[in-house]
């Protein structure tokens, strides 16, 4: 498994920071490894739909077709409530807390001055 280097935002327990850096991780191995059903097990319910419907195959296709960067280096995590921002040493990814755990809502993101980050792979 990835080493993880985790920083933590405003109030974010080391719980629930370490949470989302694993459901990240276990979100690029599972594309690194080509298992696009484990990958689409770890996405938010939207975001699969979503991937689903743009790309016009099933989620396990649609998931390895993207190419999404496949980091394994966790730079930097931030918690705020129930939602996290994961940055992998190739790829920003941005996971929601569901009752089932942390979910990916958005991969294969870069950043863009003063503009929401574009992301590969998102809900809707």
């Amino acid at each position: 498994m990835a080493a993880l280097a985790v920083t933590t935002g405003c109030g974010a327990s080391g719980e629930r920071t370490e949470g989302a850096s694993a459901a990240a991780i276990r979100f690029t191995d599972a594309l690194r490894q080509g298992d696009g059903r484990q990958a689409c097990v770890l996405l938010a319910p939207r975001t699969l739909e979503e991937l689903e419907k743009s790309e016009q195959t099933s989620c396990d296709e649609a998931v390895t077709q993207e190419q999404v960067p496949a980091g394994d280096v966790v730079r930097e995590v931030d918690v705020y409530g129930d939602q996290a921002r994961v940055v992998l040493a190739d790829d920003t990814l941005f996971l929601a807390h569901f009752s089932s755990g942390w979910k990916v809502t958005a991969a294969g993101c870069t950043p863009r001055p003063e503009q929401p980050y574009d992301c590969q792979v998102k809900g809707g």
